[in-house]
């Protein structure tokens, strides 16, 4: 727009009284009337915008402004929008290929893949009527580690991960210019994914507590008698340290525990070769992605008061599966390519929830399920009744929920904190966007907290309203341009009534302590 240009070019013109280095630069950009000029190394061009590294800093200038003169300068008639995406293997070899896919079908656009070396290979999009590429998305095939490494140095524009962002990347990132990486728009849920305990089929062992899974990885427990099981010695494997999920379960699984992974552990690069493994050998057990457990048998997670929790579409979906793994994109402040931008908007859209669910993750298009399917639920409830928690509470919680039905979306929490976990983040994104798009037009949406079993009853069911109604009116802000006169959002709380694991250990109290949306 002429005012931005006019903006951008006002604020250039401060620099004009400097004397710019020569040797330093590849790109001149002179206004069109040739009164501002900057001079730098292009550092890249979306189609519409340069960024320049000048001894200022680095600009991003509107292109129908200027005019580019220098070794530099891209050829404005072919330019070919560029995306280079670096880190899970899981996610680069299967997952983000399918997207890819389904966006160009959709864009009516061919697709053409090269192999570049072991850890490398483009996708190139084409223009069919012309035969031209339009697009080229280079993805390098390593772990989240590397991931982020690639984006701090500049060499990635989108990070593929299967865990959060860490502190000490996020403190990096913020001292590169980046910004805050944990910024709602710094990233994207792509899919969701869990932690499986995987055995061998033959093995005996059908269900295993939390806190033995942790102690088994971290070597302290090492024979499967300690299990119920065979005398013999456990043999344990693991994805590849640095990776996303091998991370995920230090994370997750051990560090709540205060363990450390064992040194001895078996190690493989990938989920499915890790399954392999582990089904090949009737002592070993394993921790492989929910997508890639292949033949092996996976383990039911329980704990000392009898709850159990399986590992499906539906308890990874709706978080009450302890160990989810969702899998991340990463992005930068700096301005993509118009093609970028719309694959990236593609991915959330309800076509490529699809295409995520036909490539075996679990997608994020939201479900709705009848109270009649939540038997087990119920169950818990009915055996956690006691003092404080007595029949006509339950009867309460029974005829409030029997004319409605739960969402998958969930919302829980950081440890420690009120602050929705990365992926509630994204939860609350979507659900805004839903609203904004009507789909909920002429319903009631009805946010429920719900608690673990500490403290007194009556307290607990105050802080779940009180989470209730902040994850609402999260909602509420994010979905700006919705008209709330046709739909109702309100809020409810049944504290430690509806328990969905024990509350012995710290990751049962987390799973316990989470706000629902349902609908009628």
């Amino acid at each position: 727009m002429a005012w931005q240009r006019a903006a951008v070019l006002a604020a250039l013109s401060l620099f004009t009284v400097f004397c710019v280095p020569s040797w330093a630069q590849d790109v001149t950009l002179t206004s069109r009337d040739g009164s501002v000029e900057v001079s730098g190394t292009l550092l890249g061009f979306d189609g519409e915008f340069y960024r320049v590294e000048t001894r200022f800093g680095e600009l991003t200038v509107d292109g129908s402004g200027v005019l580019c003169d220098g070794p530099g300068c891209p050829d404005l008639a072919s330019f070919v929008a560029e995306l280079t995406l670096s880190g899970s293997s899981a996610m680069a070899e299967v997952l983000l290929p399918a997207l890819i896919e389904g966006f160009a079908l959709r864009k009516r656009l061919e697709t053409h893949r090269e192999p570049i070396d072991d850890t490398h290979f483009l996708y190139e999009l084409i223009n069919p009527a012309t035969r031209t590429a339009v697009g080229r998305f280079t993805f390098r095939v390593t772990n989240t580690d590397e991931g982020f490494a690639d984006l701090l140095a500049n060499e990635a524009d989108v990070v593929m991960a299967l865990r959060e962002i860490r502190p000490d990347e996020k403190k990096r990132a913020y001292e590169s210019g980046m910004g805050d990486m944990t910024r709602a728009n710094r990233s994207r849920v792509l899919a969701l994914d869990a932690m499986v305990p995987v055995v061998a089929p033959g093995n005996p062992i059908t269900k295993i507590a939390v806190p033995q899974l942790a102690r088994i990885f971290s070597g302290e427990l090492r024979n499967w008698s300690e299990l119920g099981g065979p005398d013999a010695p456990i043999a344990v494997h693991m994805p590849e340290a640095g990776s996303g999920l091998s991370q995920a379960v230090e994370d997750r699984l051990l560090f709540p525990a205060g363990l450390q992974a064992a040194v001895d552990i078996k190690r493989h690069p990938r989920s499915s070769a890790l399954s392999r493994a582990v089904t090949a050998d009737p002592f070993a057990i394993g921790i492989a992605s929910y997508a890639e457990t292949g033949t092996a048998k996976t383990l039911t997670l329980t704990g000392s008061c009898g709850y159990s929790l399986r590992a499906n579409r539906r308890s990874i979906k709706t978080e009450d599966y302890p160990l989810t793994s969702p899998m991340f994109l990463y992005l930068p402040a700096r301005r993509m390519p118009q093609l970028a931008r719309e694959f990236l908007s593609y991915v959330r859209s309800p076509a490529a929830q699809i295409v995520i669910r036909r490539s075996g993750f679990v997608d994020q298009a939201p479900e709705r399920i009848p109270v009649s399917a939540q038997g087990r639920r119920l169950a818990n409830a009915i055996q956690s009744a006691g003092s404080e928690i007595k029949l006509d509470e339950l009867q309460r919680l029974v005829t409030v929920m029997e004319p409605m039905r739960r969402l998958t979306v969930s919302f829980r929490f950081e440890t420690g904190s009120t602050r929705p976990d990365a992926q509630s983040r994204s939860n609350i994104a979507q659900l805004a966007r839903s609203l904004e798009a009507g789909i909920y037009d002429g319903r009631e949406l009805l946010f429920v907290g719900f608690s673990d079993g500490e403290g007194a009853a009556a307290g607990n069911r105050r802080i779940a309203l009180k989470r209730a109604d902040a994850v609402r009116e999260a909602v509420i802000q994010a979905a700006e341009i919705t008209d709330f006169t046709r739909v109702s959002l309100s809020s409810e709380s049944f504290g430690e009534a509806l328990p969905m694991a024990c509350d012995d250990s710290a990751w049962g109290r987390q799973v316990n302590r989470r706000v629902e949306v349902w609908i009628r």
